[in-house]
């Protein structure tokens, strides 16, 4: 019993589901064992739940039993019907593989009648089309012989090589192998297609050099049709100049390289459909590579012919010498009033023609490669298909070949040699003298440089006479078409108007007053007006320069010039002309710095006094008799309208708009902070705030009257503030208003209550 009890109990512990139980014998007192039954009774009834819940689970797993013998008899039938299909089947399978097999050999067979009748067939047409082919040469019938030809080549070389080929078709009166029959009727095609289409271009027959030409791919000579194509028009675009043409003249270079280069382009224009059409897409690209051969070499004797006719070398040595003398010459011996040694050396008119020349020729390789390129780039970037899947097919089968062989001829005509030959011989001959010949005329500007005084704002014509020619330059540098000799001469430039220009007007400024010597009287006086005139011109001269030079880039960037540069190379050419916009913030600061020496030289010793005279004996602690009089006389207003007047006379007349507000802006920047150091200096009544807010009001509106700008209130701000504060009711709280009104205060909190405090009682 004991041995029982032991194994239920490990049991028990192997399965985890109950308590340990513990040992009968080991229960000594009675609150174990009432214990230990409790926990037996618990037990019993878990073991009672378990048994009740799998009893009353039996019954749907019986009933589902039940249903599954109840199918036992219809799978057995099954089983045996499946069994008498699979004996029948196997039986007519075994059949049909007896007679498939069968007919799987007659087809075999019937395979090889055909391929031997299609081979027999084939050997006919070539033996008929190589019959056929020598009676049109005999009868020198050449597209007949072209069509019989073109058939015999479309046969597979398995046929035309074969032995039965080898048997059949040699007869009699040729003997030889097909195949060698074929290639030496093609070879003597070959010569007479040659001679016919050289005697019709030396005759110039258009109709049957057309003819012969579009013979050659017919029958496998394409490369050689190009070859003999390729030298025909090699001899269209010979240029012959005309027996009254002569070489001084200044268009007989640049006529001669329009006439090659549109001769070039008429071909490739004309021609080219013409070749794609009979030898595929792509296949200008030889044609055009010959034509550019032919081109290098008339381009070379060209320039090689400009470079001596026009003495060149000698014009690019003469002026290295001009600017040597002109660089060992002390500055104090080149004034810009004086003659320049250069003028005697080299003559500006002359290297002028040639430049012109020069940007011409190269203008033209540029013109003659950007219709190339526009040509070829339609092949590229096909034009959109039209709606319809058939037409997107056949775009997206002909765009790689088509793209592949535009590519080609963009690479040629980039790789030819004239290309290299222009952009050599306008760096070594263009950038040197158009540097040259911009600083030589803008030296010269400011030599023949004079002062129109009868105009408002007065000016001289160094500004006109400058940018003329800086524009003359530029358009003359865009024209040349190359954007790497636009880029460099763009830098040169730039650095000609800034030494040349700029540092010259600034020289002169600083000459003004240096100069000028202290001479008392009446005499001192004029040569006071004299040199403030004469600053004032340069001034305005720095304006309407950084305005024209504003104005000529924005012409220059949307002139129909840019647009004569590939995609690519506009972005570039557009900043190389933008890059002359950095030269403003030269003319600006210069400008700035020349009022503001005018301005402290001479107005800013009259404003130390300025306020105290306008407010000479002026009071705000008023009553109201002293109001009265106040408001009658106006003091203030007039005295401030007299002094301002006196001060800017002879400014507004003569500076530019942008000048005078320049120095409007400083007289009142000096004069604001003293006026506000003053006016918390006294005291008001409440009358007398009332007063100088009138005065304030009426000077502000005086002084916005005389300018086109608007932001003279916004110097008076804070003035503004402190005549608000002043007026602020007496039981009003200074710190509550200052909080509380929105208003976006300049002055402190600390400084609102010192004004508060300045009023008084009358």
């Amino acid at each position: 019993m004991s041995v029982a009890i032991e194994q239920h109990d490990n049991s028990a512990d192997i399965n985890g589901s109950h308590k340990i139980r513990r040992n009968p014998r080991t229960l000594a007192t009675l609150p174990d064992i009432l214990s230990c039954l409790s926990a037996l009774q618990s037990e019993e009834a878990e073991i009672s739940t378990s048994l009740s819940g799998i009893l009353s689970a039996r019954e749907p797993i019986v009933n589902s039993l039940a249903r599954l013998q109840s199918l036992t008899p219809r799978l057995d039938g099954l089983s045996s019907e499946a069994l008498l299909l699979s004996r029948t089947v196997s039986s007519t399978a075994k059949t049909a593989e007896h007679v498939g097999g069968r007919v799987r050999s007659l087809d075999e067979e019937m395979r090889r009648v055909r391929d031997a009748a299609e081979r027999v067939g084939q050997v006919m047409e070539l033996k008929s089309s190589l019959s056929a082919l020598q009676s049109s040469m005999d009868a020198r019938d050449w597209e007949s012989a072209t069509r019989h030809c073109a058939r015999a080549m479309a046969l597979p070389s398995d046929v035309t090589l074969g032995a039965l080929a080898q048997t059949a078709v040699p007869t009699s009166e040729s003997h030889l192998p097909p195949a060698q029959t074929l290639q030496n009727a093609r070879e003597e095609l070959l010569d007479i297609f040659r001679q016919e289409f050289e005697k019709a271009s030396q005759s110039r027959d258009a109709t049957a050099t057309s003819r012969f030409f579009k013979l050659f791919p017919a029958i496998g000579w394409e490369a050689e049709g190009l070859q003999a194509y390729a030298s025909f028009v090699i001899d269209l675009v010979k240029v012959r100049a005309p027996s009254s043409a002569k070489t001084s003249s200044p268009l007989y270079f640049v006529t001669a390289l329009t006439a090659l280069f549109e001769s070039i382009a008429m071909i490739v224009d004309h021609h080219q459909p013409v070749v794609e059409k009979y030898y595929g897409p792509g296949k200008m690209t030889s044609v055009l590579e010959r034509l550019l051969k032919e081109s290098d070499r008339v381009v070379k004797d060209l320039i090689e012919g400009w470079e001596e006719e026009r003495t060149m070398k000698r014009k690019l040595s003469d002026i290295t010498s001009a600017e040597t003398i002109s660089a060992t010459t002390p500055m104090t011996r080149r004034q810009p009033l004086q003659p320049s040694e250069e003028d005697d050396v080299v003559d500006p008119r002359e290297i002028d023609k040639v430049l012109t020349e020069a940007a011409g020729m190269g203008g033209r390789w540029e013109l003659f490669r950007k219709f190339m390129y526009d040509r070829l780039k339609d092949d590229v970037v096909e034009d959109r298909p039209p709606n319809g899947d058939t037409s997107r097919k056949f775009h997206q089968a002909k765009s790689p070949d088509v793209t592949s062989s535009a590519l080609e001829g963009l690479q040629v005509i980039e790789a030819c040699a004239s290309r290299q030959l222009f952009e050599d011989m306008l760096e070594t001959y263009y950038i040197p003298l158009e540097v040259w010949y911009a600083r030589t005329i803008i030296n010269k500007a400011h030599r023949l440089s004079n002062a129109d005084l009868s105009q408002s704002p007065a000016v001289t014509t160094t500004p006109d006479d400058a940018f003329y020619i800086l524009k003359v330059v530029l358009m003359r540098m865009l024209s040349c078409g190359s954007s790497t000799i636009i880029q460099r001469t763009s830098e040169l430039l730039r650095d000609v108007m800034d030494r040349e220009y700029i540092a010259v007007i600034k020289k002169k400024l600083d000459d003004v007053y240096r100069t000028a010597g202290a001479v008392g009287g009446p005499k001192g006086e004029k040569a006071e007006r004299d040199n403030r005139q004469a600053f004032i011109i340069l001034l305005n001269d720095l304006d309407i320069s950084s305005s024209h030079m504003d104005r000529l880039v924005k012409e220059l960037c949307s002139s129909t010039l840019v647009q004569n540069f590939l995609d690519v190379e506009v972005t570039s050419v557009q900043n190389s002309i933008t890059s002359f916009m950095n030269l403003v913030p030269k003319f600006r600061s210069t400008l700035r710095a020349g009022v503001e020496q005018l301005f402290n030289q001479l107005m800013r010793p009259k404003l130390r006094t300025f306020i105290p005279d306008v407010y000479k004996d002026v009071l705000y602690v008023l009553d109201e008799d002293a109001y009265g009089a106040a408001e009658y006389n106006d003091t203030v207003r007039k005295r401030f309208i007299k002094a301002w007047e006196a001060l800017v006379e002879g400014y507004k007349e003569t500076f530019t708009e942008s000048n005078y507000r320049l120095l409007f802006g400083l007289a009142i920047d000096i004069l604001v902070r003293p006026w506000e150091r003053f006016v918390v200096s006294i005291k008001y009544s409440e009358l007398g705030a009332i007063r100088f807010d009138q005065d304030l009001r009426s000077i502000t509106s005086y002084l916005s009257s005389q300018t086109a700008f608007g932001d003279i209130r916004e110097k008076f701000v804070r003035l503004q503030q402190i005549s608000i504060l002043l007026n602020l009711d007496s039981e009003e709280d200074v710190d509550e208003f200052y909080n509380g009104s929105g208003i976006a205060w300049q002055l402190s909190e600390q400084e609102a209550r010192t004004i508060t405090n300045l009023r008084v009682s009358p």
